[in-house]
């Protein structure tokens, strides 16, 4: 023990990038040379340590800014510029390795202004989600005694919450058209100019309604008008689509029930899993994990074996710290799944489990690109915001075209474009080194934006190989 802690080993550190990339970078930025600023300093009462640094990479002209800190027992938590889609970032692998080394490389001292800065809001964060798991017990597990109410009581009380939170959505919702309507009536082209601060503080008043889907969506058309050539059409689509949503959750109550489900989704409100359980061998057909400033998501998407349908398994957990073991990409799970209500009922949660995960040489029942394609269109009928679906492609090979790639079946002259960030992935090559010009089965996710590979399998027996 040190100061700072027991100190990690290599192998500790590298277990916790998220993917293969991750590591390969991670292990390039292990050394002295990229960074400058570096320090650590151990957590005042507590066996935790904090390291920080500045770490120049790429063609940037301002170093990335990155802090690792462990404290209280809990793992580790990561903040960085790069602002990278997985968690931890290579960044902060880099600085893990850096501080393994013991060689003095990390030296102890105080921490700069901007590192103390993030850990103050680190702190501040979790003594926020400590409070409100606190008041959330509270409420859910009310003191007996002959002055707390319970029972009709207490199911009055969140009825009332929930009516309380509806209407709050409802006045978001009323700003959100009217500022809608503000911007087609001054027109698109004025849009560049305020910049993404004018969205940010819409997106601000969605989170103030209680309404995270509504603010999440608002946050994406800050990005659009500087997205490149034609911003001004995608604009417009998202804004229609906004437009749509936010008619469908003041008129919810005229709206079919999975419809409506759906709507109260979208807007960002919980539901939970209500369907019946259901039983099967869920093979895990893909898993990826995606971060923003304040949320990590995993997405496990399962093929259940005797339903013949695919379901998608999401978790969350704070960002920078780590999720729980995932479920291994090409084995089978004996388990139940619970649905949750919104139209086509394909997110669904896990319940019981009769067994570990098991290899197996089952794989998902494929269709043709063209076929892909009127799939995602179907679906878009019952639910107008869905991004993308769940897609086997059976007997594809991939190709350039252009600069671009497309999955082209290997039986007539129809194909699906890669989406422009499958594209740029590692996962590309490894997909066009199985395939070295033959047939594979490829599962990933079709929408409107194309179609990104997730995982794939060779042509006869083989195992499947992750690509993200």
């Amino acid at each position: 023990m040190t100061q700072q802690g027991a100190r990690w080993t290599v192998d500790q550190v590298l277990a916790l990038a998220p993917d293969a990339a991750s590591r390969q970078a991670a292990g390039r930025l292990g050394a002295a040379g990229p960074w400058s600023g570096v320090g650590s300093s151990g957590v005042e009462d507590s066996d935790g340590w904090t390291a920080w640094g500045l770490c120049r990479d790429g063609s940037g002209s301002e170093p990335y800014r990155t802090v690792v800190t462990v404290g209280d027992g809990s793992g580790p938590v990561y903040r960085c510029d790069c602002q990278g889609r997985g968690l931890p970032c290579e960044h902060a692998l880099g600085l893990l390795l850096l501080w393994t080394g013991g060689d003095g490389a990390v030296p102890e001292g105080d921490a700069p202004a901007w590192a103390r800065r993030w850990l103050a809001e680190v702190q501040e964060g979790s003594a926020r989600r400590r409070k409100e798991r606190r008041e959330r017990r509270e409420r859910q597990e009310p003191t007996a005694g002959p002055h707390h109410a319970v029972g009709p009581g207490a199911t009055e009380a969140a009825w009332r919450r929930a009516e309380e939170r509806a209407g709050r959505i409802t006045a978001g919702v009323t700003d959100l058209e009217q500022r809608l309507t503000d911007l087609l009536r001054g027109g698109l082209a004025g849009a560049e100019q305020p910049g993404y601060a004018l969205w940010e503080e819409t997106a601000a008043r969605m989170v103030d309604a209680q309404a995270p889907g509504l603010a999440s969506r608002v946050r994406e058309l800050g990005t659009i008008p500087a997205s490149g050539p034609g911003w001004p059409v995608r604009l417009l689509e998202e804004c229609a689509l906004l437009h749509l949503l936010g008619r469908g959750w003041l008129h919810r109550e005229r709206l079919p029930d999975g419809l409506a489900a759906t709507v109260r989704s979208r807007v960002g409100l919980p539901t939970s899993a209500d369907g019946p359980p259901v039983r099967d061998r869920w093979l895990v057909v893909a898993r990826y994990d995606t971060a923003d400033a304040r949320l990590t998501t995993r997405r496990t998407w399962l093929y259940g074996v005797e339903e013949d349908r695919t379901v998608l398994l999401l978790s969350y957990g704070a960002s920078g710290r780590p999720l729980e073991p995932p479920l291994p990409v090409g084995l089978a799970l004996d388990a139940e799944v619970s649905a949750h209500p919104d139209t086509g009922r394909r997110r669904v949660a896990l319940g019981r489990r009769f067994g570990p995960p098991a290899p197996t040489p089952v794989r998902p029942g494929g269709v043709t690109a063209s076929r892909a394609a009127g799939v995602y269109g179907e679906a878009l009928r019952e639910d107008p915001w869905l991004e993308s679906v769940p897609v086997t492609l059976e007997r594809v090979v991939p190709v350039p075209d252009g600069d671009a790639w497309q999955l082209a079946d290997a039986d007539s002259d129809t194909a699906l474009p890669l989406t422009p960030a499958a594209g740029n992935r590692p996962g590309l090559w490894r997909l066009v080194a199985l395939s070295g010009g033959a047939p594979v089965t490829v599962f990933g996710e079709c929408g409107h934006r194309g179609f990104t590979p997730l995982t794939a399998w060779p042509t006869g027996p083989g195992r499947a190989v992750p690509l993200c």
